[in-house]
């Protein structure tokens, strides 16, 4: 299984995240399938690759609890299906 998540950078105390498509059974610096986005909390800045998301979605990707919460704020959800929207 697929999830999306984040996957931290960057040097100590002031951490960046990649948001990546990973196997469930890899740990959080394990190795990615593909790197669909990045966050800066520091910053407050993300930036999404909007079609490779929705194309994990689509295959049944499952976004954990932060990314989720950060798509929500980019109003990605709004551009699948309505039968798509399996998340909780």
């Amino acid at each position: 299984m697929v999830k999306l998540r984040l996957k931290r950078c960057g040097r100590k105390q002031r951490a960046v995240y990649r948001i990546v498509a990973i196997d469930v059974r890899s740990r959080r610096e394990g190795k990615d399938l593909r790197k669909v986005g990045f966050y800066d909390p520091m910053k407050n800045q993300t930036y999404l690759n909007v079609p490779l998301i929705l194309y994990f979605l689509e295959k049944g990707a499952q976004p954990t609890g932060t990314v989720q919460n950060l798509l929500k704020k980019a109003e990605v959800f709004k551009e699948l299906p309505s039968n798509q929207m399996k998340f909780n």
